[in-house]
């Protein structure tokens, strides 16, 4: 069952000073069943994070459709737009964006939060979501006192925490050395195989991709190539 679908999707930039628009995503047609692991690669410039910035409706197309559980994005108005993003989609970063005052717990449990959710509640969600990274040991210390992998598993948690349909990864390895990017990637695996979490991984890196059980290539704006890669979730 397809959990997101795009449609002729195009975006295009109109930068001040440029002489001619530039056209970063063009005619993708990508449709993502509930439970995959995609990894979408290419070389810088070549249209991936903007594609997974309109998945998310963190950007909006120039033409095309976004339909993320039969949801067209483009039809919503930016407070329900924002309610999906909150609510329905997992983000993580290279950079992790945890709040440093803040505990890894409180880090975690912070979407809740701010959806209105009670504390203790929230804190309960959230101590679930740092489990199932294998973090929950980790709950009460702050960012500055984590390595590079555990804040990347911890923004993972906090991705997990509405139970969203699909997690967005963007370069989620970028930041760490090969020993955690493998972490990472296992642990992406895992939550695909024992959760059917379903997740679109924006990577540079073949050796990441291949981790996906299906790559997309991308090459000037548009999918060069859709194939799987034989990767089985560990």
């Amino acid at each position: 069952m397809s959990i997101l679908r795009t449609e002729a999707l195009e975006k295009t930039f109109n930068t001040a000073g440029a002489e001619a628009a530039v056209t970063a995503v063009r005619d993708v047609n990508l449709t993502v069943d509930s439970g995959e692991f995609v990894a979408v690669i290419g070389a810088s410039g070549s249209g991936k994070s903007t594609l997974l910035h309109l998945l998310g409706g963190i950007t909006r197309p120039t033409s095309g459709r976004v339909l993320l559980e039969g949801v067209d994005l483009a039809t919503l108005d930016d407070d329900a737009l924002a309610a999906v993003r909150r609510r329905r989609i997992g983000f993580v970063f290279q950079r992790y964006n945890l709040l440093p005052e803040l505990s890894l717990l409180e880090n975690v449990a912070l979407p809740l939060v701010l959806d209105g959710v009670g504390h203790v509640r929230a804190d309960a969600a959230a101590l679930e979501a740092l489990e199932a990274v294998g973090m929950a040991g980790r709950a009460g210390h702050r960012p500055d006192e984590l390595s590079g992998g555990e804040q990347q598993r911890g923004a993972i948690a906090r991705a997990l925490v509405t139970r969203p349909a699909i997690v967005l990864a963007d370069e989620p390895t970028g930041a760490l050395d090969t020993v955690n990017s493998a972490r990472v990637v296992e642990l992406l695996q895992r939550l695909v195989a024992e959760r059917r979490q379903t997740v679109i991984l924006i990577t540079h890196d073949p050796a990441v991709a291949a981790a996906a059980a299906r790559v997309v290539r991308m090459c000037d704006g548009r999918i060069e190539s859709d194939s799987t890669s034989g990767a089985a979730p560990r």
